[in-house]
């Protein structure tokens, strides 16, 4: 199955660090993030863990939980647990998943399903597309996909930046334009109307070309 934005999350029960779970229930009715790594013990992923156990209250403040999947036992993430407090000063705070047989990793088109056995005898670069941050809205439904080679560390402040937009856009009939943060200038949707929009926004808006209408950040 071809995954896209939109699409439904597939569901799946998984062993992680803070035991099984469903991961439908799990995310219950608020957004989710989950960002998947190769192997244990391996540097950049190391480093990636210990940051989003840093950002982790940014996203508790945005209902968003985080979780995180490498392909090695739950056994080895415990202990990976302890090299990340050690070298990076926080160790993950958020559930991991055991992903042994690869299920999930094949689930979310991270691995060919044609693959056969699981995680044993299998290095980081034989998974090295199980790299992906995806973000999960309340109606589990994809809302984000980013996919990173192993040699490059992800930026989660990023991916914090674009959930604050995905929360704007879906409370309001807004979209952000290029590089925007939290307080910058809107564009008011292409389906608002602008007899809509004078409802909307009574005190109107910029309109540099008819179809560009960018006003204040709605509260």
């Amino acid at each position: 199955m071809s995954l896209r934005i939109n699409s439904l999350a597939p569901n799946f029960t998984a062993n992680t660090t803070e035991g099984p779970i469903d991961f439908h229930q799990w995310v219950g009715d608020g957004w989710a993030i989950l960002f998947s790594h190769p192997k244990d013990f391996t540097p950049v992923c190391t480093t990636e863990l210990g940051y989003m156990a840093k950002l982790k209250p940014e996203f508790d403040r945005r209902n968003t939980k985080i979780i995180g999947l490498s392909v090695d036992p739950v056994d080895n993430h415990a202990r990976w647990a302890q090299d990340i407090a050690e070298t990076q000063g926080t160790a993950p705070n958020y559930p991991m998943i055991g992903d042994t047989d690869l299920a999930v990793s094949k689930l979310y088109n991270m691995l060919p399903e044609e693959i056969e056995g699981g995680s044993e005898g299998r290095t980081a670069n034989d998974n090295a597309t199980v790299r992906t941050v995806f973000v999960i809205g309340p109606d589990k439904r994809i809302k984000l996909m980013l996919s990173y080679p192993m040699s490059t560390g992800r930026n989660f402040d990023e991916i914090l930046r674009v959930l604050d937009s995905m929360q704007l856009t879906a409370a309001h009939r807004v979209a952000t334009p290029v590089n925007w943060t939290p307080g910058d200038k809107v564009i008011i949707s292409g389906a608002v109307s602008d007899e809509e929009a004078k409802t909307l926004y009574p005190e109107g808006w910029d309109a540099p070309r008819p179809y560009l209408r960018i006003v204040a950040q709605p509260n």
